[in-house]
């Protein structure tokens, strides 16, 4: 015996249901948490208006190139104290400070006349200062969290070029880069004379 009205309620209780669940899903997706964000913003590369006036101010190459060094070490020592603190969005400030000057330093340098031996010397200052600064630097993004890390070692790959950048000046053509092979000297082949006339060659 059937119950047309009876499974008419069914259907109907069906549809209302599914409804329900279609409606209900999006809503659950709206509430489940935002992921986070793995890196943190790059640190702005800044140089501020009073450093740059004492830039500025040294007018012999010397004085600039070491007040360079010295404000961009003042930089790199407080993040290394703000990553103590934990405070890891103060640290990228700073290292953000650090890269500008590092990049100024460079681009004074290279607008001087090159193969001179007080150029040669002022890059030599600056390669021994990031030279220093390389371990330092690596400890840092050692005791760093990842979302900021990414950003120290990005810092460190631009410290290593630049000092790369300031061995080649200084040294010249005698520096070979990472990787780079020094040409081989083949002789040129030449017919032999004697070939056809004698024994054949061995």
């Amino acid at each position: 015996m059937k119950f047309p009205g009876t499974q008419h309620r069914v259907f109907k209780a069906l549809e209302m249901a599914l409804i329900s669940l279609m409606l209900y899903v999006p809503v659950l997706r709206a509430q489940e948490p935002q992921v986070q964000q793995l890196t943190a913003p790059p640190p702005v590369k800044v140089i501020s208006m009073a450093e740059r006036e004492q830039m500025s101010e040294a007018r012999e190459p010397k004085a600039r190139i070491r007040l360079t060094i010295e404000l961009a070490e003042n930089h790199l020592l407080k993040a290394e104290q703000e990553t103590n603190q934990h405070n890891y969005e103060s640290a990228s400030s700073e290292l953000g400070r650090y890269w500008a000057l590092i990049e100024n330093g460079l681009a004074f340098l290279r607008g001087m006349t090159p193969d001179r031996n007080k150029t040669r010397d002022l890059y030599k200052r600056l390669e021994l200062a990031l030279r220093a600064h390389g371990p330092r630097l690596t400890s840092l993004r050692r005791s760093t969290p990842l979302e900021y890390a990414v950003w120290i070692k990005e810092v460190e790959d631009v410290a290593r070029k630049a000092r790369t950048e300031a061995l080649n000046s200084f040294y010249g053509d005698t520096v070979f880069r990472e990787g780079q092979q020094k040409p081989v000297n083949r002789p040129n082949k030449q017919p032999d004379k004697n070939a056809g006339l004698g024994d054949k060659p061995r």
